[in-house]
């Protein structure tokens, strides 16, 4: 599934988000608002790790779901 499928899903993708990333607020996810690097700057700062890492994972996680 590529990102945009899962921005057009947005809202029923939270769910699946937040197993991903249990420490993203609902707040957090609402901001994103399926914006890929909106995303990934908040994994990384909630995380602590690095952009390349946050991306990974991100990208990772839009090939699983569906």
């Amino acid at each position: 599934m590529n990102w945009d499928t899962v921005k057009g899903n947005w809202k029923q993708m939270t769910g699946k988000v937040k197993e991903e990333w249990g420490d993203l607020t609902d707040d957090d996810i609402k901001e994103a608002e399926g914006d890929r690097d909106q995303l990934v700057g908040k994994i990384q700062a909630k995380y602590g790790i690095a952009k390349e890492e946050a991306e990974k994972q991100v990208d990772s996680f839009a090939s699983r779901v569906g």
